[in-house]
Order: structure tokens, then C-alpha cells, then sequence
């Protein structure tokens, strides 16, 4: 396989609603958050790593297109999703990657949005989940990144000469993938409002790397 060229997506990520994906409680306080938002170590603000971009618009196109075997990722390197997603070795060979989606970080240029923020660059939201039986209350404390935050997103497409006959497939694939994940959510509690995305791409974008 010889890489031919690398066509670079970049643009912002807006959250249309709070945004909530893992992190790790270093520490629990009685009355403190229960839940935090990943961060990033060297300036503690939260952002959104690739893993979770990529992850979560390759299982939408799986479930668009009706690619899953057995409900595990697709294996079969021949159609669309295989192809720009990668897939392990088996029986039908493995492929590598055509995709590479960076880690996504906050923009704080947009800071009029984290002003009521309680938590500085994110905010607290208190839930109550009821046992049914018990009919007792459990309340919860969630940290999430507040809805109008902004995320620098940047995807790189590698196309290889193997690849020439479905460069235009692969970056139609790409788009669906980002038209579902708007229709979708991204990180945790989805079902319960968090976590609408909108994405658009900057002036100019995307733009091709030849080698």
C-alpha cells in the first residue's frame, strides 16, 4: 500500500445540549460530583477524545448500513465502514485504519458560555433516580460541559493507491457518519437529553496533503 495523499476535516464542534463523557474521580466528597467529565491533565479542562468520536460514528454507520456480525464491529475490510474504519485480522484478512480522528479541545475563546458555569469550564446537574420497588430516591450529582461550549475537531483521511477507485465513497461514509452522530448523541445519558452535537466545518476545509 502506498499513501497517496491525507485530506484534512477541520472545524467546531457545538454543543447543543450538556455534555457528559467519563472521566475518573480522583476524589469523592460528601455532596461532590459523583460523576466527572475526562479532562485533560497539563490544563484540567475537559475535552473530548477521539476514541469516543470515532467509536461512536463507526457503531451509528454499522447500525445505518447493517454491518455488525453478531452485534460485535464488522470484520469484512471490502465494504465502506470496514474500509475507512479499519478491522482486525480474520479469515478475510485485516485492514488498517483509513481515518484518524484527533482528540477534540476546548475552545475558550468562547468563554460568555461557562460565566454560570459552577464548576468553571463545566457545570454540576443533580438527577434523582427512583427505585420502583423500594420507591425510594437515589439523587446523583453529574458534572457535564454546558450546552454552547465549542470543540476544535480534526479528522485526517488517508487514502492509499488501492484506494483510488473509493475516495469518493469514503468521505460520503465520513459525512454520513457525522449527519448520525447529530442525530444521535455523543458521550453518556443520551437517552435523558445529553450530548447533542452540531458540526460544522471551517472555511476552506477539507483540504488535501500530497505527498
Amino acid at each position: 500500500m502506498k499513501l497517496l495523499k491525507k485530506i484534512k476535516y477541520s472545524g467546531k464542534l457545538t454543543l447543543v445540549t450538556g455534555l457528559h463523557v467519563g472521566g475518573t474521580n480522583t476524589s469523592l466528597g460528601i455532596g461532590g460530583v459523583d460523576s466527572t467529565v475526562i479532562r485533560n491533565p497539563i490544563d484540567n479542562l475537559p475535552y473530548i477524545p477521539g476514541s469516543s468520536l470515532k467509536g461512536k460514528m463507526r457503531s451509528l454507520l454499522e447500525m445505518k448500513l447493517g454491518l455488525t456480525d453478531n452485534g460485535e464491529p464488522t470484520k469484512d475490510p471490502s465494504n465502506n465502514v470496514g474500509r475507512l474504519f479499519g478491522t482486525s485480522s480474520n479469515n478475510k484478512g485485516g485492514s488498517r485504519s483509513r481515518i484518524i480522528v484527533r482528540d477534540a479541545f476546548l475552545n475558550t475563546e468562547k468563554t460568555p458560555v461557562f460565566k454560570n458555569a459552577d464548576l468553571g469550564y463545566t457545570e454540576s446537574k443533580t438527577e434523582n433516580a427512583i427505585d420502583r420497588i423500594k420507591v425510594i430516591s437515589n439523587p446523583r450529582t453529574i458534572e457535564r460541559v454546558p450546552a454552547g461550549a465549542v470543540f476544535d475537531i480534526n479528522f485526517i483521511l488517508d487514502i492509499y493507491d488501492c484506494d483510488e477507485k473509493h475516495e469518493d465513497e469514503l468521505k460520503q461514509t465520513l459525512e454520513l457518519g457525522i449527519r448520525l452522530l447529530e442525530e444521535d448523541y455523543l458521550g453518556g445519558n443520551g437517552s435523558r437529553g445529553y450530548g447533542q452535537v452540531k458540526i460544522k466545518w471551517d472555511e476552506g476545509s477539507p483540504t488535501e496533503i500530497k505527498f
